[in-house]
């Protein structure tokens, strides 16, 4: 089966999309797939140089292809005519497309020619179609989705959702679609020798003698920062003890994220808090090896790969229910599950932290589930078993 995966970046600065992308294709590859992600030479859109890769050709990877364009004229939509024409004149050499954003041009543009060359190809939303997500630039989506996005939902052999909730509460603009809930996958990093561990925390600058709090996601206001922090400043008048680690960060809006570090150096959390950026390789694995609990209060969050990490490490969560794999965290007793609210996240994160006995059982059992639920191969076998569904002629 040749497979085309289709996204406007596979930057890691972009978070979680991208990286998942990545594994999906590997994984899909060791499955016995012949796979190749197109996508753009983007690195982030407020003044980041692009990635330095070759263009329009292939780029061998571990197992997979991908092909890296241009991004112009629009650099912040990442749009590509390079990538588009090469679909356009390629497309029929693939059985089948797995694109991924809705409300992309690029992607948008990509689903559009797919249908023209009659290639087959699934759409994953990423939450785009959440109520929550569709309110930002409202007029312009209601536009775009009905004139657009409508008729590539319509035209799609199916929509990939990685949680029920997420396919609940997705608008749909009007299209009749079939839905696969598929979840996504995580590679969980070795283990780092004790020595390596602690210098790269020293060199963060992250004391040893404290529970580190590990919020690693974009800083975006979708996330929930704005109950976390004042939430955490409760638990310092408690006189509850702990380090928050804020990490990652916002290419597209560096403001917000200029503005986060600002609230924290004005508060009370100042001298129990490290803000090191987008984190990566050995200083990621570092942190989700060091934390004793890791948070992430989104308002909405259609899967949340930082949680499913976080859990494969062995690392006890606390999310609201705005992190729609919450259900499975609380039936499989991974960590805390709480209310959108200051009180609701300030509640779970002191029940956490007042009992390291039940951070080490909750923590075990985050990867158990991540183990059974969340292993690329797994995944691979069950999206591959669907594809050829869509691929294999009905019995007559």
């Amino acid at each position: 089966m040749r497979l085309l995966q289709i996204i406007p970046s596979i930057s890691l600065v972009y978070g979680g999309p991208s990286q998942m992308v990545r594994g999906f294709a590997q994984g899909l590859a060791a499955a016995g797939a012949e796979v190749t992600i197109i996508t753009t030479n983007s690195n982030g859109d407020s003044g980041q140089s692009p990635l330095d890769v070759p263009l329009g050709v292939p780029v061998a990877e571990e197992n997979y292809t991908v092909r890296y364009f241009a991004c112009s004229p629009w650099r912040r939509y990442k749009f590509s005519v390079g990538l588009l024409t090469w679909l356009h004149q390629h497309a029929q050499e693939y059985d089948l497309a797995h694109i991924h954003a809705l409300f992309s041009p690029l992607s948008t543009a990509a689903a559009t020619v797919a249908r023209s060359q009659q290639l087959p190809y699934i759409l994953r939303p990423l939450g785009t179609l959440d109520p929550a997500d569709l309110q930002k630039k409202k007029h312009l989506k209601q536009v775009y989705g009905r004139l657009l996005e409508g008729p590539n939902m319509a035209g799609a052999a199916a929509l990939h959702f990685t949680s029920p909730i997420e396919a609940e509460v997705s608008h749909r603009f009007g299209a009749c679609t079939t839905d696969w809930i598929i979840p996504l996958g995580v590679q969980p990093s070795a283990t780092m020798p004790e020595a390596e561990r602690q210098q790269i925390l020293a060199e963060l600058g992250i004391p040893l003698d404290r529970p580190i709090v590990l919020y690693l996601s974009r800083l975006d206001p979708k996330k929930g920062l704005d109950l976390l922090l004042p939430a955490l400043e409760q638990l310092v008048a408690q006189g509850l003890d702990f380090h928050l680690v804020l990490a990652g960060g916002n290419p597209q809006d560096p403001g917000y994220e200029r503005a986060i570090a600002a609230r924290i150096q004005a508060g009370m959390l100042a001298d129990r808090t490290t803000l090191p950026g987008f984190v990566t390789g050995p200083a990621k694995a570092a942190l989700l090896q060091s934390a004793a609990l890791f948070v992430l209060p989104s308002y909405y969050e259609n899967f949340g790969i930082a949680v499913a990490e976080a859990m494969a490490a062995g690392v006890p969560v606390v999310v609201s229910k705005g992190v729609y794999i919450w259900p499975d965290i609380e039936a499989s007793g991974s960590g805390w599950v709480c209310e959108l609210t200051v009180e609701g996240v300030a509640q779970s994160l002191a029940e956490a932290l007042n009992n390291s006995a039940q951070r080490q059982l909750r923590g075990q059992q985050a990867r158990a589930y991540a183990e059974d639920h969340y292993n690329w191969s797994a995944i691979a076998h069950k999206t591959l078993a669907a594809y050829k569904t869509l691929l294999s002629p009905p019995a007559s």
